[in-house]
């Protein structure tokens, strides 16, 4: 059975992970008899979003104590997770992605990744062992990984240019499809960056999923 870590960064799609990614995710590694381990920082959130109307609110907000909500209270702090231990590492989107996990929603290609997932990452791929990023997520590859890497968020050309001023090479995508770089082990998919619906974004998570197994 594979070990997979899945990187949460709190519960909701404007301020931490997307829910519908990471439950799909969670759904497609499941079916896949793979064994899921879930992390987050331990660390406050830079912003907390009222998800009905959209306005900014004071509340602070723990990222690993929202993103157990999604996982049921299984979740590990990020700094705990052990690279040797794990086959394959899955990022779902939201806009946590760059907002927690980097700061590409404020600062774009001048952004910074959070240290504790730049250290897992980058150990992870110099095992060889792949990684999945979706949605927003990907922006962070050619900062993570320090190279070219072939990757997609789909078809937004503001953030296609960020990437490309990064040194990432984007791919365009639809959104039931996966972009492979093989030579990096990486696997990325638009999911909500184009999905209609949770129905078409599951398309594009169940291959990437898939991908990122048979990888491992």
């Amino acid at each position: 059975m594979k070990s997979i870590a899945v990187i949460l960064c709190g519960c909701g799609v404007f301020d931490g992970s997307e829910v519908h990614e990471s439950v799909l995710t969670m759904l497609a590694l499941s079916n896949n008899n793979a064994k899921v381990h879930f992390f987050a920082p331990d660390e406050f959130q830079p912003t907390v979003i009222n998800h009905i109307n959209g306005e900014l609110k004071t509340d602070k907000r723990n990222q690993m104590e929202e993103s157990a909500r999604i996982s049921r209270g299984e979740i590990a702090p990020l700094s705990s997770a052990d690279a040797s231990k794990l086959d394959a590492l899955i990022i779902p989107g939201g806009f946590g992605a760059a907002k927690n996990l980097c700061d590409f929603a404020v600062k774009g290609s001048d952004c910074e990744i959070n240290k504790e997932l730049l250290s897992l990452v980058r150990q992870m791929h110099q095992q060889k062992k792949p990684l999945g990023l979706m949605c927003i997520a990907p922006v962070m590859l050619p900062k993570m990984l320090n190279t070219s890497v072939e990757l997609t968020i789909g078809n937004d050309s503001e953030t296609i240019a960020e990437i490309v001023k990064m040194g990432g090479k984007h791919i365009e995508c639809t959104v039931d499809n996966i972009v492979v770089d093989e030579s990096n082990k990486v696997v990325t998919t638009p999911a909500y960056m184009l999905a209609q619906s949770i129905g078409e974004a599951n398309i594009g998570i169940n291959k990437l999923v898939e991908k990122v197994l048979e990888m491992a």
